[in-house]
């Protein structure tokens, strides 16, 4: 390669050299050139040039540490586990769609999703949720007409972020939901029981799901007048209110959407109601709502969905909210999410003005942030058609949990986090060490199922072993010395305790069932 270079290059000097060199020899330039950059493309690396860099992550995404995986495994076996005892299955799906499989669906949200640039011939984007690829894989598989499927993965929205809230552009999703012909609600109702159960196990004691359905939605917009092309921009207005006052709402659907004030204020005096089951009697009191179709359609659903969720111990966590309204443009129907008192930020008042922020900015600190809704789904009954084709698809209802968000309420709240599992730390008295005899005992407790460490050291002294269990967190202690060798017992101590517990002495025989027994009350 270089020999031929430098021929070139010599021949390149010589035609410089010609007077006659110009546009007749501009193919050998040419040529000349391209070997040129290939020499340099092929030559050694020099010494690297000094470059100042960031060393980070990229905005919105976040490096867990052990301590952080404890919790989060936690969240997704307790997930996985009530996934599973109500019959779900599970599929996994690309991490990127096909750019038209995702447009269309997710509304005024359709500019958070992020779209890859090199896609060799296919125009790609990476997913915003689990939902959509879900449809697009059900109506590829056209055998399947029933399934209860879970998925856990990452998705992936060019939101604003607030980390230490669980806002984030890389997140995971936990998803279940049920597809197929079923009977009215009873499938609804199931997934917000669910929904109960999963946040239970998580000791979530604070919570409350909202609930409201897409045709009382859209009946209620319909009877204040309107239009028909304005319904899902409307509703993405009204699903504001949690964080902006009705004001600003209103502000917004007759300066941004163009709406009549007259017709703002009609919506402005339903979507401030909610309540308990209650609240649909009153609203099947309303001549006019009752009259609308769609409406008529919606509270009838409503009124059989409450009879399902009394029976299936739902009730007492369910809040009727009008001003639910799912961004989204693919539900249909019942739609819901499930609140904490730490999901709404700081509510502006009318004389105060949003901060005007970077969108790039990480807005933890600021207080009209909040954790936001910690799971959110409903019913989209015409989403696999709209792959397929035909006007009835398969229906189905689901529920999305954002496991950041749970973890960011669990991490707030704990205190002392363990970044290990270990449960037993071997330990050793006296000058010798006792290293192959705490080989032993780890070898025991391991074959026995219980996790268990001991310090790498032929001669540690106690503090540096005591040192080594407090930082892991380990809340037994396993002491053996030279007495207890040749009695052929071992000294049980609960770690964490003080001084005052000295422990107990036992048979070495005995060790793995009191050691068990200690484990049992302590977690008790």
């Amino acid at each position: 390669m270089a020999t031929t270079v430098e021929e070139q290059a010599s021949l390149v000097r010589k035609l410089k050299e010609d007077p006659n060199f110009g546009p007749s020899h501009a193919d050998t330039k040419a040529a000349i050139v391209s070997l040129k950059a290939l020499k340099l493309a092929n030559a050694p690396a020099g010494p690297p040039a000094k470059q100042k860099f960031s060393l980070k992550v990229p905005k919105g995404t976040k490096d867990w540490s052990d301590k952080d995986m404890i919790l989060r495994e936690k969240i997704f076996n307790t997930i996985t586990r009530v996934f599973k005892s109500h019959g779900g299955v599970t599929i996994d799906t690309p991490v990127f769609e096909l750019r038209e499989i995702l447009a269309g669906k997710y509304g005024e949200d359709s500019k958070l999703i992020y779209d890859l640039k090199d896609q060799g011939g296919e125009i790609c984007s990476l997913r915003y949720d689990l939902t959509v690829p879900f449809a697009r894989w059900l109506a590829m598989n056209t055998n399947i007409e029933k399934i209860k499927r879970y998925h856990i993965a990452k998705v992936y929205r060019r939101d604003q972020p607030a980390m230490t809230k669980g806002r984030m552009r890389e997140f995971y999703q936990c998803d279940f939901d049920v597809a197929g012909q079923y009977d009215s609600m009873v499938p609804d109702a199931e997934v917000l029981r669910i929904l109960v159960e999963i946040l239970n196990a998580l000791e979530i004691k604070d919570f409350t799901i909202k609930l409201n359905h897409r045709k009382i939605l859209d009946g209620i917009f319909e009877i204040c007048g309107v239009p028909e092309d304005k319904i899902r921009t409307i509703s993405s207005a009204v699903d504001k209110l949690d964080k902006s006052p009705w004001s600003e709402v209103r502000k917004e659907m007759i300066e941004e959407k163009q709406l009549e004030p007259a017709v703002a204020d009609k919506i402005g005096e339903y979507v401030v109601l909610n309540g308990d089951e209650t609240l649909l009697s009153k609203l099947q009191g309303d001549d006019k709502l009752s009259s609308n179709k769609r409406a008529a359609e919606g509270m009838s659903d409503m009124a059989t969905l409450f009879t399902y969720l009394r029976a299936l111990d739902v009730l007492p966590r369910i809040k009727f909210d009008l001003s639910l309204a799912r961004g989204l443009d693919y539900y249909t129907g019942l739609i819901y999410e499930a609140v904490t008192p730490l999901s709404s930020g700081k509510v502006l008042q009318t004389n105060e003005t949003k901060k005007q922020v970077d969108a790039d900015a990480d807005r933890s600190e600021d207080d009209s942030v909040g954790v936001g809704s910690i799971a959110a789904g409903g019913r989209y009954d015409n989403l696999v058609g709209m792959f397929t084709g035909k006007k009835t698809g398969i229906p189905c209802v689901g529920i999305s949990i954002g496991v950041e968000r749970v973890f960011s309420l669990l991490k707030a709240r704990e205190t002392a986090a363990r970044n290990n599992e270990t449960e037993v730390f071997v330990m050793a008295i006296g000058k010798t060490g006792l290293l192959e005899d705490r080989m032993r005992v780890c070898t025991e407790l391991w074959a026995a199922g219980i996790k268990t460490e001991f310090l790498y050291k032929k001669k540690p002294n106690l503090r540096q072993q005591f040192d080594a269990a407090e930082k892991g967190g380990v809340p037994v202690g396993v002491i053996l010395g030279e007495q207890e060798i040749q009695d052929g017992t071992v000294k049980i101590k609960p770690l964490g305790t003080g001084e005052s517990n000295e422990g107990e002495t036992v048979k070495r025989s005995e060790m793995v069932g009191k050691i068990r027994q200690l484990l049992t009350s302590l977690d008790g």
